[in-house]
């Protein structure tokens, strides 16, 4: 099967628009935590993040909407096309006050049965974080954190409290993350037209006809 995914020297032909962040300090967790709900309230769709006192506050850049979307429905459609069930939790809020942390990933997924807390969760980055979010989400114990960055996805796993950094996922072995990413970065739409097929399982290319 012909496949396509843009390559490298023609994503770094592109200047992309970064997200816009804000960090208040000395914030506390009431504060934090009203202000998140009155946000969820209004509709509004700035993502919080919280680490011991320090918020960053951050609007997101439509570049970063289009690599979030189009990450999710490749790995959406890889897992179908595999049979693994996966749960999407999208950005939902994960706080856990007691360790004066809380955030919303890009995406969060729970892999083969819904729980409250995600299996995956998936960070877009196109503009420096202001906190360190690695530690936020050690904190809240995600057992797997993908941050596609500069066109890869580095893959941190939770081992024994603490984040090993690697290239493949535990999760999802057989998938080339390398190509999710580049299908990922904004760009020509023949690379959006091509990307599902690029990360087509094995198995399943090979159900196609000739």
């Amino acid at each position: 099967m012909s496949t396509y995914a843009p390559s490298r020297a023609e994503d770094s032909e592109r200047r992309f628009e970064p997200e816009q962040r804000m960090l208040l300090v000395g914030v506390p967790w009431s504060v934090y935590a009203s202000l998140r709900d009155a946000l969820d309230e209004a509709g509004s769709h700035v993502q919080l993040t919280y680490f011991d006192g320090d918020l960053e506050l951050m609007s997101s850049s439509s570049d970063h909407e289009e690599s979030k979307v189009l990450l999710g429905r490749l790995l959406e459609a890889w897992c179908l096309d595999t049979g693994i069930d996966l749960f999407p939790l999208g950005s939902t809020t994960q706080r856990n006050q007691g360790a004066a942390r809380g955030l919303e990933a890009d995406e969060s997924y729970c892999i083969g049965r819904r729980a409250p807390r995600p299996d995956l969760a998936i960070e877009i980055v196109y503009s420096a974080w202001r906190v360190e979010k690695l530690e936020v989400y050690r904190g809240l114990g995600i057992g797997e954190l993908w941050v596609m960055r500069g066109g890869r996805i580095a893959v941190h796993r939770l081992v024994d409290g603490a984040y090993e950094s690697g290239s493949t996922s535990a999760l999802f072995p057989a998938l080339d993350l390398d190509i999710l990413a580049r299908c990922a970065v904004p760009g020509p739409a023949s690379g959006r037209r091509f990307a599902r097929s690029a990360t087509r399982s094995p198995a399943s290319s090979r159900d196609q006809p000739a």
